[in-house]
């Protein structure tokens, strides 16, 4: 048995049960990757993989185990180099943050500013994307945390923080009428004012959608859902240009930069989201990892990071 092997499991695993992609991942050969395999499997007395003629198609009962194991090992593996690193550059080297759009743009701004300026040298990269491919990106290492709100707290294999929370707000330009008796001490919107009514909003996987989405079902209201996005940016544009109301996280909204926006707050129809960090379980927590964190959510402490590292679960306050 040897580390070669394990991690020819862990790539065939990762990339659908294809041996050609596995060993192109790993730059060596199809038939090689093959090969190690089938030896590994005779050292154990059982398959790891089913098997279709010469293809494999999943993992057996006995491999499903074997597979964790592998991920086990190989991540321990990463915490090793890591420490290296961490004590061969403490304060330069390269951190990878994976971020939906939202964050990005309207919520770690201050953050990365503060942790730039404190560490000159070190290369931030602020990955964005979805929610799911956050998680992704950070179980496979190639992120060292996450910051989002949808999907974070219940995916496997990922410890998760609360950072802090949020509502959502209807937005339409100054002049609409579709917003009016709602603005500037109005009557409080209801869900059944938003009947029929033009809506462009966030893309399902973005933003706390599906909490829309259910309220609305839940209520009874049909919306005319004219056009989604998974940028605030461009929701505003469009609202501004009169095709319907928007419907954004409240941090993506400025009074004084959005000045030809009004916003009604409809955090009580929708309710309260939480943005959360997301660490891989049993990462090796780098002092830039801790440093981050400290300038974004001050309150989660190294000492409680570690505790619930240890607890192996997401966390709430």
């Amino acid at each position: 048995m040897n580390l070669h092997q394990l991690r020819f499991v862990r790539e065939a695993v990762r990339h659908d049960f294809s041996l050609t992609d596995a060993a192109k991942a790993l730059f060596t050969s199809q038939p090689g990757v093959s090969k190690a395999i089938i030896e590994f499997e005779e050292e154990l007395g059982f398959q790891i993989f089913k098997r279709h003629g010469k293809r494999i198609k999943g993992l057996t009962p006995p491999g499903e185990l074997v597979y964790q194991a592998c991920e086990r090992v190989l991540a321990e593996l990463e915490n090793i180099k890591r420490v290296g690193e961490e004590f061969a550059a403490r304060e330069s080297g390269q951190l990878t943050v994976a971020v939906t759009h939202t964050q990005a743009r309207y919520v770690l701004p201050q953050a990365v500013a503060a942790f730039r300026k404190k560490f000159p040298k070190v290369k931030l990269i602020l990955l964005q994307g979805t929610p799911e491919q956050l998680a992704q990106w950070v179980r496979k290492d190639q992120a060292d945390l996450a910051v989002a709100t949808e999907a974070l707290a219940d995916e496997p294999d990922l410890v998760t923080f609360p950072c802090y929370d949020w509502g959502h707000i209807a937005v339409a330009p100054t002049d609409s009428p579709l917003l009016k008796p709602f603005a500037s001490g109005g009557r409080q919107i209801a869900l059944a004012d938003f009947d029929q009514m033009p809506i462009i909003t966030y893309e399902t996987h973005f933003a706390g959608r599906k909490k829309i989405d259910a309220a609305f079902q839940k209520a009874g209201v049909n919306i005319e859902l004219v056009l989604e996005a998974i940028d605030a940016d461009v929701i505003k544009t469009y609202v501004g240009l009169g095709l319907g109301v928007g419907i954004i996280a409240e941090v993506a909204f400025d009074a004084l930069k959005d000045k030809g926006l009004m916003a009604v707050p409809v955090d009580h129809l929708f309710g309260r989201n939480t943005t959360r960090i997301a660490l891989r379980q049993g990462v090796f927590m780098r002092t830039l990892m801790y440093e981050f964190i400290a300038v974004f959510a001050p309150m989660l402490t190294p000492k409680l990071i570690d505790r619930v590292l240890g607890g192996g679960q997401a966390y709430d306050i």
